[in-house]
């Protein structure tokens, strides 16, 4: 986060080596003895298929022009018996030809998602493969497809899922599991689909309600009211999108093997990864999102923000299209939740849980591409639009009609383009497909009409046309055939993530005449797809000078942009980008904070040893340990829960009971001063007040601490120069805290601030510098709570249970205190320098022999249980700190 410029862009290795990685980290983790089963788990909203009752008289699927809409021109037919080619994934076919007939059901092929689909098919390979997914309608008869419904929304009639008996759907889920992926030209392991049911209300409040209406239009940088057709509440879907994840959380418990990696995709099941982690703590779960993610102003208007950004957090790795993503997403856990980021600036940390986050983009199918644009029935149609438009300059654009595609600036930059060089009047023509979008906009149907009839009266004559506007779904031999007589391509998004038709393009282009391309800078791929024009849509000039000299450019320029754009969109293909994705994860498996699952804290056995004890040791931690870190220090007060497991503790003449923590004795005392016989330390071990006394002792007097002056003004420096800071000056230590200031900035400044203390002070002054919760501290090397523990230890050597619970950096110090060699009975205890700093003479503090049991230590770490730490166990939240001491006290005094 030190920078936020774009990272170069790297050429993608190629597939084989991708592979071979994987390999050998396959090899590594599994010499490690981390079990890895071999398979990989997509979890998507849609599985690839339809779902009807097989009914053999039902009208097959049609494609047909709408009444009042332009078409196409006609073709010659080709010759059927010359086509050897494969069908084409996202072709209208019939559905003898891709369906699954049993007694019952008939399965056809869902179009769209063909990128990740094809990628997830290529890793059957290599690997067992599972796609978790919602079937989607029922319907009570194969469905068609019109020319203005969206591919992945066929019509037909519907068959409710609360109308599906018992016995048709088990029949179902069995034709699903059974489906054999016809699709699919990979020889390996099997693609095995299994699917989530779900209520027919709360599927469609799902993914119509909260993810159209709310999701998407805000990682498009438009808000729900920007694009409702009336009053729009963000939060009115919500509880179908959250009872959808849980359905999917579910599904994916029931079929999840230990070893196996969970790949989660998109916007959909944005909780999903954490609901996974609830169930299986353990699990390996990757998280990818297809769309663009907004930055963190933009982000931080939906009201339901940290609950999204927890859900994702869920995940050991968040992956995105671009490194502007990740960083954006990256801000908005900083900003927007209060969290920080991981050591090395790869990841964020949540209670100890790193997230890592990455970025890959998606690419094509590209040899599937390049095999479907020789297809014999591609040519008849290419040579009827270059008679149709002989003489003319072609102009090609498709784009689905969302107003996120910006298909109204790129007709009015074309409109531009004539304005500005009048030279093309009647000789360029564009022709704008525009699929339809996944739901109807009357809205900006009207205005691009309105833009059409305007440019084409503005312009045009009886003999020339200048916008061909076709406003249907084309097959996808007239979409090639389109994009290989092109000109120039122009697809100029307002926002998007990946767009297949800029790297379908520039395939189509390779055998023709590898003509220009003029996309936007706000695409997810525009990064990767440095040779061609990029431009800002909302810059209409831009956008019409790039198309003038893209219809002007010289055949060398021509094919020195093409030759670059069709090694990057042959390199990086669907299938390097899923096997990237498994690449990834993997190196996550085994990485620092996925080496070692803290167990939970195992109550029964602590309270057995707590039984048999006849003195007990209790040493807490303060802030995120018994209470929950705040923002504001000073609110940090003891809950009632908390105080009144303090008064049980100390109650029991065989427990001692301190706190040690980094608060300075005025604060302990007026929170917790009336506990009488309660042990306390303060400033992360410079001072001690014992049990039952009133005054503290002082360990940094016979230290030099001259040094708190320089670093003093060091930190006054760094005030100065980051707004919201403010600098802590105790007796043993000085602090400066940045919780308040920008997270961004302020992290930044910390670590600059550390960097100028490391190597220009600590080497000549006997001090130590510990990065915390926002905070930059500076103490002697003599002073730690480590060193608290060992005073403890040694002044009561016949204790034989100790419970020591911490949060943070500076506890692990106290965890490391209490490691004993496992398996000995007893160990000798020399005094430790807390004992001798506070007294003139030495020989008063012989070695001392401890009656502890290292069975009996429970060392507790609150956080997740992936966190790094020297503790042996684990809790996750304060309260449940405070609620496990009152069921020991309380379970006690019963059985008595």
């Amino acid at each position: 986060m030190d920078s936020f410029s774009e990272p170069s862009t790297q050429q993608s290795p190629p597939l084989s080596s991708i592979l071979d990685s994987i390999r050998t980290l396959e090899e590594q983790h599994q010499a490690k003895g981390i079990a890895l089963s071999g398979r990989v788990i997509h979890v998507c909203h849609y599985l690839p298929i339809t779902c009807s009752l097989n009914t053999p008289s039902a009208p097959a699927h049609s494609v047909h022009s709408v009444p009042g809409l332009l078409s196409p021109p006609s073709t010659p037919p080709a010759d059927p018996a010359h086509d050897t080619q494969p069908p084409s994934p996202v072709d209208i076919s019939d559905p003898k030809d891709d369906a699954l007939q049993n007694t019952k059901w008939s399965l056809g092929v869902r179009y769209g998602h063909a990128a990740m689909i094809s990628g997830i098919r290529s890793l059957s390979a290599t690997h067992e493969q599972v796609l978790v997914g919602w079937p989607g309608d029922i319907y009570s008869s194969p469905p068609s497809f019109s020319a203005t419904q969206a591919p992945s929304n066929p019509e037909g009639p519907k068959l409710p899922m609360k109308d599906l008996r018992d016995e048709d759907r088990a029949a179902l889920e069995e034709a699903i599991m059974n489906y054999e992926d016809a699709e699919s030209d990979e020889k390996g392991k099997s693609l095995k689909l299994i699917p989530v049911w779900m209520d027919d209300k709360v599927a469609h409040g799902h993914y119509d309600g909260y993810c159209k209406e709310t999701l998407w239009p805000l990682f498009h940088y438009l808000l729900w009211q920007d694009v409702a057709t009336e009053y729009a509440s963000a939060d009115k879907h919500w509880p179908a999108y959250e009872a959808v994840n849980q359905l999917f959380a579910d599904k994916v418990r029931e079929v999840l093997r230990p070893g196996d990696l969970v790949w989660v995709h998109d916007y959909h099941l944005l909780l999903l990864p954490r609901m996974i982690r609830q169930q299986v703590p353990d699990a390996y779960v990757g998280l990818f999102v297809h769309t663009p993610f907004p930055s963190s102003e933009v982000f931080r208007c939906v009201p339901r923000r940290k609950e999204i950004l927890d859900g994702m957090l869920g995940a050991n790795l968040v992956c995105f299209q671009t490194y502007s993503y990740s960083r954006h997403f990256t801000s908005s856990c900083v900003r927007v939740c209060g969290y920080e980021i991981a050591a090395g600036a790869k990841g964020i940390d949540v209670a100890g849980h790193v997230t890592a986050v990455r970025h890959c983009p998606v690419g094509v199918d590209a040899e599937r591409v390049g095999k479907d644009i020789q297809r014999p029935g591609i040519q008849p149609k290419l040579e009827a639009l270059r008679a149709l438009y002989q003489g003319k300059k072609i102009i090609v654009g498709r784009d689905k009609l969302d107003v996120v595609k910006g298909v109204v600036q790129k007709m009015r930059a074309f409109e531009k383009l004539l304005q500005d060089y009048p030279e093309w009047i009647g000789n360029v023509v564009l022709i704008q497909v525009t699929s339809p979008a996944l739901t109807d906009s009357p809205k900006l149907e009207r205005q691009v009409s309105e833009i059409v009839s305007h440019v084409n009266g503005e312009y045009g004559s009886l003999d020339f046309i200048p916008v061909h506007h076709y406003h249907q779904t084309i097959k996808k031999d007239e979409f090639y055939a389109l994009l290989s007589v092109a000109d120039l391509g122009v697809v100029t998004p307002l926002r998007d993530g990946m767009n297949t038709t800029s790297m379908e393009f520039v395939i189509a282009q390779e055998k023709t005449k590898r003509s220009p391309l003029v996309l936007s800078e706000f695409m997810g791929i525009s990064g990767e797809m440095g040779e061609a024009m990029l431009t800002n849509p909302w810059n209409l000039g831009e956008v019409a000078a790039a198309m003038h000299h893209g219809l002007l450019m010289s055949d060398e320029e021509k094919t020195r942009r093409h030759e670059s754009l069709y090694k990057q969109v042959t390199t990086h293909t669907s299938h390097t980008w899923a096997a990237m994705l498994v690449q990834m994860l993997l190196e996550r498996v085994g990485a620092a904070g996925m080496a070692r699952q803290t167990p939970p804290l195992p109550l029964e056995m602590m309270e057995e040893w707590y039984k048999k004890a006849g003195k007990r040791l209790f040493l807490f931690d303060y802030d995120g340990t018994l209470t929950p870190i705040v923002k504001t220090p000073s609110m940090a007060v003891p809950s009632e829960p908390t105080l009144e497991a303090l008064e049980k503790l100390t109650g029991d003449e065989r427990n001692v009971v301190y706190i040690i923590s980094g608060r300075d004795q005025e604060f302990l005392e007026t929170h917790l001063g009336h506990f009488g016989k309660l042990g306390m330390s303060a400033e992360h071990g410079g001072f001690i007040r014992e049990p039952g006394q009133a005054g503290w002792t002082n360990f940094t007097e016979s230290l030099d601490m001259s040094w708190m002056n320089e670093v003093h003004e060091i930190f006054k420096y760094y005030t100065e120069r980051t707004t919201g800071s403010h600098i802590e000056v105790k007796k043993s230590s000085i602090t400066w805290h940045y919780r308040a200031s920008d997270p961004e900035w302020g992290a930044f400044q910390c670590r600059q601030c550390q960097d100028l203390l490391e190597n220009n002070l600590v080497h000549k002054r006997p001090i130590e510098v510990l990065v915390g919760k926002k905070n930059l501290e500076v103490r002697p090397i003599a002073v730690n709570k480590g060193e608290i523990v060992k005073r403890i230890l040694y002044l009561h050597p016949d204790a034989q249970f100790v419970f020591c619970a911490g949060d943070d950096k500076t506890d692990e110090d106290m965890f490391r205190a209490l490691l004993f060699p496992t398996g000995e009975s007893k160990w000798t205890m020399e005094a430790p320098l807390s004992v001798t700093l506070a007294s003139k003479d030495k020989s008063q503090h012989p070695p001392r022999e401890l009656a502890l049991p290292s069975e009996a230590i429970f060392t507790t770490a609150v956080g997740h249980s992936s966190k790094k730490t020297l503790a042996s166990w684990h809790v996750t939240t304060p309260e449940e700190v405070v609620q496990s001491m009152l069921n020991i006290v309380n379970d006690v005094k019963a059985n008595l």
